[in-house]
């Protein structure tokens, strides 16, 4: 499984952008992750999202301007991210899950793409 992720950028705080997440190769996951890591931070879970059914999940700190959506013919995941804050600026990167245990646990997915960073400025 391949994941190609693009759409990153710089943006000013209160702007927009919307990151993409091909995946290519097989894949039985139930589930496609975001996340994100800020320079000397750990790794924490932004999105998923359910292939199936479409179920969402949100960190409470992007819950309200953050949308993750999918296109199942594509095989793409996709993370809309409204009102952006300085605070956002991270390399963010999408991710297959393992399939059991917590979907917020960057140990439970197995694949990763190559991040694309996403930088807000003040």
């Amino acid at each position: 499984v391949q994941l190609q992720a693009s759409g990153g950028g710089l943006v000013q705080a209160g702007g927009s952008l919307r990151l993409s997440c091909a995946a290519s190769g097989r894949t039985f996951s139930p589930l496609m992750g975001w996340f994100r890591q800020a320079p000397g931070k750990e790794r924490e879970f932004v999105a998923a999202i359910r292939w199936i059914g479409g179920s969402t999940y949100y960190a409470d700190s992007v819950k309200g301007r953050f949308t993750i959506s999918r296109n199942n013919a594509k095989n793409t995941v996709y993370l809309q991210m409204n009102s952006l804050r300085p605070e956002d600026t991270a390399v963010y990167y999408c991710a297959v899950f393992r399939g059991s245990g917590d979907y917020d646990r960057p140990s439970e997915y197995d694949y990763w793409g190559q991040g694309t960073l996403v930088t807000v400025s003040s």
